[in-house]
């Protein structure tokens, strides 16, 4: 599964982000050289965005990327911690899960009265529809880390263990 949902999100955000950037490389340079920009650009834009966020929402979760705070963390016993970190697991699965139920529900509605964007006509549905799949397998991701977690590796936390393994002194 893991494997999987690198290579299906990992590709939709990674594509979607090579749109943004070839999109608005061909706009600044057509309203510099011609004084036109794309139609539609910043539309387009606002869709790519939602693609990049949630095709890499399943992604952070699984990798255990979050922002958290664990200024406490160092002085919890590691039993706690692991009982901390499933229920924080299960809660998240829970309010991701409930997300793409109302994102699913939201894109039905949407496809029956037909929204689409103001300048492009493009429908709207099918991007919501994205949203509530991927927060389906974003929470799908937080209830396997109950029983199989991921060891968290956070940037700028120093609680000595690197340098008692280096041997030297903090």
């Amino acid at each position: 599964m893991r494997r999987l949902l690198r290579l299906l999100c990992g590709a939709q955000a990674a594509l979607a982000l090579f749109a943004i950037m070839a999109l608005t490389l061909v706009d600044v340079i057509g309203r510099k050289l011609w004084s036109a920009s794309v139609p539609g650009s910043l539309e387009l834009t606002e869709l790519l965005m939602v693609s990049v966020i949630f095709g890499g929402l399943p992604l952070v979760s699984l990798a255990g990327e979050h922002v958290v705070f664990d200024s406490l963390d160092r002085w919890l016993p590691a039993g706690f911690r692991r009982v901390q970190q499933a229920l924080v697991d299960l809660v998240c699965a829970g309010a991701l899960g409930a997300l793409a139920w109302l994102m699913l529900r939201k894109a039905g509605r949407m496809a029956g009265y037909g929204d689409i964007t103001a300048q492009l006509g493009i429908p709207l549905p099918p991007f919501v529809a994205m949203m509530g799949v991927l927060c389906a397998a974003a929470a799908l991701v937080h209830l396997l880390l109950v029983w199989w977690p991921v060891q968290h590796h956070h940037v700028g936390v120093d609680d000595g263990r690197e340098a008692d393994r280096a041997g030297g002194a903090a």
